[in-house]
């Protein structure tokens, strides 16, 4: 196969990506983590900021919890700034702070699993591996047309074929062709739609040769169970006094762990399962209220401002602190924040900048 057109285009395109100048094993690291369940545009915003913060290994690992939240804020599912830190732990205690060199050593650290070992190795190493992403999954089926449903058989099946020396054998950069892969993923190979005319492998690409390039990877069969979407009504309480308002620490356990949140109680679910917060049942009358969604859960904020007498006559089991709303250090919890500008709006008294 032909790759170097590829490349070429990937190159010219892309190559102002923060996360691939000055590539290092630990840039790689950072960036790998980031980019998972987030979009491009977003780790692109703050991948600098964090890497500023904490610029290599040591410095991470010996991160609290709070500096690690507050330096990922924005990114969204906190569990990866955890994980990410637990892998610098290890790195930096078991081995010294130098990277294992081969995808089973580095799989025996926590927090490590297939994909990120290889790109590591195929990104990071510039080494001979494929970083299996959703992008070059779907990329990959299309070019040979494999005839699996997308998910684990399939990213399986690619590499097989790759260490058997069928796909991508190549003495170009495994680097770059992770990167461009996965840019063409992104952009003239996507889920839906397939810019077939405008891709550099249209000529080598089976799918193409077909006509039916969006028929690849094969879908699961109709009438597979969809994810269940739970509706949530949480009720937000804001307590002031002076330029601070009262919060609590979200639990390793909890969403958004180590944010600061105001009191929240579970008002109604459909999902009896939950506990992330109290339950309450009230005839109080919230002020306004928006919508949020985490996970499987679509939620309905309702806010209400209550004075600190009003507050501990609720069932708010987490204990609390007043933390000032101008810290730029607070690392509040999105729907505080949300909902503390709205209150701003109609709330002079609460100073929001």
């Amino acid at each position: 196969m032909k790759l170097t057109a590829l490349l070429t285009w990937s190159e010219n395109q892309y190559s102002d990506l923060p996360w691939r100048r000055n590539r290092s094993l630990y840039r790689t690291l950072v960036s790998e983590i980031m980019l998972q369940q987030t979009t491009v545009t977003t780790v692109r915003n703050h991948f600098e900021r964090f890497l500023a913060r904490f610029p290599d290994l040591p410095s991470l690992a010996q991160a609290s919890e709070e500096e690690l939240t507050v330096a990922w804020k924005g990114l969204g599912y906190y569990r990866r700034a955890r994980s990410l830190k637990k892998i610098a732990e290890a790195i930096y205690r078991d081995h010294g702070g130098v990277f294992p060199d081969n995808r089973a050593a580095l799989m025996e650290i926590p927090g490590i699993g297939p994909y990120t070992a290889s790109a590591l190795i195929g990104i990071g190493m510039d080494l001979p591996a494929l970083a299996v992403d959703a992008n070059l999954e779907r990329v990959i089926a299309r070019l040979y047309r494999l005839p699996f449903e997308k998910g684990p058989k399939l990213q399986t099946e690619i590499q097989r074929r790759f260490e058997a020396g069928q796909i991508f054998v190549t003495d170009l950069s495994y680097r770059a062709l992770n990167e461009a892969l996965m840019d063409l993923g992104r952009t003239f190979c996507q889920a839906r739609k397939a810019s077939c005319e405008l891709c550099p492998l249209k000529v080598e690409c089976q799918a193409f040769e077909s006509g039916d390039p969006l028929n690849w990877p094969k879908s699961k069969p109709a009438g597979s169970a969809a994810p269940v979407a739970h509706e949530l009504h949480l009720l937000r309480v804001i307590v002031q006094k002076n330029d601070s308002i009262l919060v609590y620490r979200k639990g390793s356990d909890e969403w958004l762990a180590g944010q600061y949140e105001v009191p929240t109680f579970i008002l109604s679910s459909t999902d009896p399962q939950l506990s992330q917060y109290p339950r309450l049942t009230t005839d109080l009358s919230p002020g306004f209220s928006f919508n949020t969604g985490i996970t499987k859960y679509k939620i309905k904020n309702s806010v209400l401002v209550l004075d600190e007498g009003e507050f501990k006559k609720l069932p708010f089991p987490a204990a609390s602190e007043w933390r000032s709303v101008q810290a730029e250090d607070s690392n509040f919890s999105t729907a505080t924040l949300k909902a503390l500008g709205k209150l701003a709006k109609s709330e002079p008294l609460l100073p929001m900048d």
